[in-house]
């Protein structure tokens, strides 16, 4: 019986529908059934789709190619399923991670082995037999030290410090209550010192920090004599040679007879201006030392002339040539500068200073006269040593008057930064050698105060 040549088998013609999106790379079938429509003998084929043959129709270009079961189980066993228009091919395989189970079996990105897998991967026994292995290693790692492992490597030698290995314990009171309770507890209730002990030691903190390598120069300064200038000079330097491990000198620049040398523990052989005299040939601080006398004192002084016949005065070129010389050996040079502002040895004195310290009395005279001498800076373009001036009210010699010494407090506050108050002390009112031993302890520590903020000062110099 004739079929009807628009009567297909529904088997091959449902699965074929699949295949109408071509895959990219044709099999040879398909691109025999690809040919051009003139390349078909129209003869050979019958109006009921079959080759005289009995082999199936093959569609022109464009049609729905048919393929039957029997034909892509053919082509499944041949191995290329690649080529069955139906099966749409998968995606670029992702990159699979190095695997490193084992000798052999390392592999890359790139690297494959059979059936499309990575070198090692389809060896599905072998990774399967060393999977718990790994597990295993990975389960318990190699124990390290956490400090080994820095990016910075193991810790050098001076690492161990007494700071971290040695447990510290807090000091016991200096003085007062506080250290009875501390003794009679044998050291179980320590209670530490006071806020004023806590303070001072604060302020001598401030006092022992390094200044580096420049030597600084602070001059005490009065426009009037008798006030204490000499004795402030002394006070400070005493406390900065005892609280500081460098080299701290004291200079006497009073173009006449100067008392620095009266304050101060200690004789020497020579003055400054025999240094001046000498300057060429001090090479060493050995030799410096002639020059300078220390006695009971880590504080150098170099005193001025005291004999009366020497009629030439000490001016500017010699105190620039002391200078130069000192600021290789001392970190810190203090002038007692001589009294008055307007003589040659104030203009280099003022040129090198770093900060300044203004003396003033508990008089109403002494506290107008340093008032100017604040006016007199600022009137000679040296503003910058005002801002950080140190202003010293000296009651020394006694504070049995009627004068307000508050109001003078607040009037120097009102111009410069920081003003310091000496109390009275027997001990600096004998006008002879000063001895910190004796002080009392308010003008120690008045002492201690105004050292500590002048260095302050120098340290933003």
């Amino acid at each position: 019986m004739d079929a009807n040549p628009a009567q297909v088998s529904p088997g091959p013609t449902n699965a074929a529908a699949p295949n109408a999106a071509a895959p990219e790379a044709p099999t040879p079938d398909a691109t025999a059934s690809a040919a051009p429509e003139d390349a078909v003998d129209e003869d050979a084929v019958h109006t009921d789709g079959v080759h005289t043959d009995g082999s199936p129709d093959v569609p022109t270009s464009g049609d729905i190619s048919v393929v039957t079961v029997s034909d892509a189980q053919d082509r499944t066993s041949a191995g290329s399923l690649s080529a069955v228009n139906g099966i749409p091919q998968p995606a670029a395989a992702t990159a699979l991670p190095t695997v490193t189970s084992g000798p052999g079996l390392v592999t890359g990105p790139g690297e494959s082995g059979t059936d499309g897998f990575p070198a090692g991967v389809g060896d599905h026994g072998q990774a399967a037999a060393q999977a718990p292995a790994d597990a295993a290693a990975a389960e318990a790692p190699e124990h390290v030290s956490e400090r080994r492992e820095r990016a910075e490597g193991p810790e050098p030698a001076a690492a161990l410090t007494a700071d971290r290995l040695l447990n510290k314990t807090a000091a016991p009171p200096v003085e007062g209550w506080r250290r009875w309770l501390f003794q009679a507890t044998f050291g179980y209730v320590n209670l530490g010192d006071p806020d004023r002990i806590r303070i001072q030691r604060a302020m001598e903190h401030r006092i022992a920090m390094r200044l580096g390598e420049r030597t600084r120069y602070v001059p005490v300064l009065s426009r009037k004599g008798g006030v204490g200038k000499t004795t402030v000079t002394t006070l400070l330097g005493m406390v900065l040679a005892d609280l500081r491990e460098d080299r701290v000198i004291a200079m006497d620049a009073n173009p006449d007879r100067g008392t620095l040398s009266d304050r101060s523990p200690g004789r020497a052989d020579f003055t400054a201006r025999q240094l001046v005299k000498d300057r060429f040939t001090v090479n060493s601080f050995a030799q410096l030392s002639n020059y300078t006398a220390r006695d009971g004192s880590r504080l150098d002084v170099l005193a001025s002339d005291t004999d009366p016949m020497v009629a030439h005065a000490f001016d500017d070129a010699d105190y620039r040539a002391v200078t130069d010389i000192l600021g290789r050996y001392y970190s810190i040079v203090l002038t007692d500068s001589g009294t008055g502002m307007v003589h040659s040895v104030m203009k280099g004195t003022l040129e090198k200073a770093d900060a300044v310290v203004l003396v003033s009395g508990g008089s109403v005279d002494e506290a107008r006269l340093a008032s100017e001498t604040l006016s007199w800076l600022e009137a000679h373009g040296r503003q910058d040593l005002v801002a950080k001036a140190t202003v010293v009210i000296n009651m020394a010699a006694g504070d049995r008057t009627l004068v307000n010494i508050d109001e003078i407090e607040q009037h120097f506050l009102s111009r410069v930064k920081n003003v310091v108050r000496i109390p009275h002390d027997r001990h600096l009112a004998e006008g002879s050698r000063i001895q910190l031993s004796q002080l009392r302890p308010a003008t120690r520590g008045a002492a201690v105060e105004l050292a500590a903020l002048v260095m302050d000062e120098l340290q933003q110099a």
